[in-house]
C-alpha cells in the first residue's frame, strides 16, 4: 500500500465538493484524472469509497469514516511540514523557561501567549523554581530563559532585560504575636521565625532572609500554608495577595519601622549570553527590547 498526499487531498476534495467534475475544477485537474486517483485509492485500501450511481458519486459510509481520518491527517503532514521548515530556518525544537516561584502570580503567561501566537509549532517547557535553583538551571543549559528577580551579583554569563516591578510584603497570621504590635523594629522581627522560598542547596544562604531562626521551602504556596498555620512569618508578593483578596482576612501586612514595608524588585528576563540562541529566543528578545523602548520614550 503507498497512499501519498495528493491522493488524500483529491479524495478530501471530492468529499467535500460531491462530484469528481467539481473537485477537477477546485484542484486545476481533469475530471479523468481526479477518477483515476479515486480508483487507484479504491484498489490500495481494498475498499469502495464512491458508489458510481447516477451522474454523481456517492459516498460509502466506510469514507464517510475515512473523512474524518483524513482532515486529521492531512492537518498533520502541514503541520509536519510547517515545523520542519521553521527548524531549517533556525527555530529552536524545544524553548524551555523557568519562572522564580514567587512570580508565579505575575503576568508572565503573555510572553508564552505571544510565542504561540509567533511560533505555533515550538515545543515549550515551562518549569518554576526558587530564584537560585533557577540560576542554576539557566547556567547548566537546562532551560533558554529564566523570569526572576533582580540580582545583587551578576554572573559574568548573565545577559538580562528589565521587564517590571514587582512588591514584596512581610505578611503574618493575624493570630501571630507580631500581628498585635502596629510598628515593629527591625530587632524583633530578627527574634521571629522566618518562612523563606529559596532553593534546595541547603550550603546557599537564602537571598531576603531577615531572622537569625528560619524554616525554608522552594515553593511560595507551601509558605502561605505555613504562615496560615501561624508557624512564622514570609515575603509574599503583593499581587498574590490581590489576586486573592480573602487572604486579606487572614493575614496583615507588617508595619517594619526604620524601612519600608513594600520591598519593590525588578523582575528580569535572563539568559546565558555563551549559549546559542534559537529563532524563538531571538524574537523573545528583541520583543521585550522594542517593549521597553516604548515604555522609556
Amino acid at each position: 500500500m503507498n497512499i501519498n498526499q495528493e491522493q488524500l487531498n483529491i479524495f478530501k476534495t471530492v468529499m467535500e465538493t460531491g462530484s469528481f467534475s467539481a473537485a477537477a475544477r477546485q484542484l486545476g485537474k481533469v475530471p479523468s484524472a481526479v477518477s483515476m486517483s479515486i480508483a487507484n485509492l479504491e484498489v490500495d485500501l481494498n475498499l469502495q469509497l464512491f458508489e458510481r450511481v447516477g451522474r454523481e458519486p456517492k459516498p460509502t459510509a466506510q469514507a464517510q469514516v475515512l473523512y474524518e481520518k483524513t482532515l486529521y491527517l492531512l492537518t498533520e503532514i502541514q503541520q509536519w511540514v510547517q515545523h520542519a521548515n521553521a527548524l531549517s530556518d533556525g527555530l529552536e525544537s524545544t524553548l524551555s523557561i523557568v519562572v522564580v516561584s514567587e512570580l508565579i502570580h505575575t503576568e508572565w503567561t503573555d510572553y508564552i501567549a505571544l510565542l504561540e501566537q509567533q511560533f505555533p509549532t515550538l515545543q515549550l517547557d515551562i518549569f518554576s523554581a526558587p530564584q537560585e535553583d533557577a540560576l542554576r538551571m539557566l547556567m547548566q543549559g537546562q532551560v533558554q530563559f529564566a523570569l526572576m528577580f533582580e540580582r545583587e551579583y551578576l554572573d559574568h554569563r548573565e545577559s538580562f532585560i528589565e521587564l517590571k516591578r514587582e512588591t514584596i510584603v512581610p505578611v503574618v497570621s493575624l493570630s501571630h504575636s507580631l500581628a498585635k504590635q502596629n510598628q515593629i523594629p527591625l530587632e524583633t522581627l530578627q527574634r521571629h521565625r522566618q518562612v523563606i522560598v529559596t532553593g534546595r542547596d541547603q550550603h546557599l544562604k537564602p537571598e531576603l532572609l531577615f531572622s537569625t531562626q528560619y524554616w525554608r521551602t522552594d515553593n511560595h504556596q507551601l509558605a502561605l500554608s505555613l504562615i496560615l498555620k501561624n508557624l512564622g512569618w514570609g515575603l509574599l508578593p503583593l499581587t498574590m495577595l490581590e489576586q486573592n483578596p480573602h487572604l486579606y482576612t487572614q493575614l496583615k501586612i507588617l508595619d517594619i519601622l526604620d524601612i519600608t514595608p513594600q520591598l519593590e524588585y525588578y523582575i528580569d528576563l535572563v539568559w546565558n549570553k555563551e549559549a546559542q540562541l534559537g529563532q524563538a529566543s531571538q524574537f523573545l528578545i528583541d520583543f521585550v527590547r522594542q517593549q521597553r523602548l516604548k515604555k522609556v520614550q
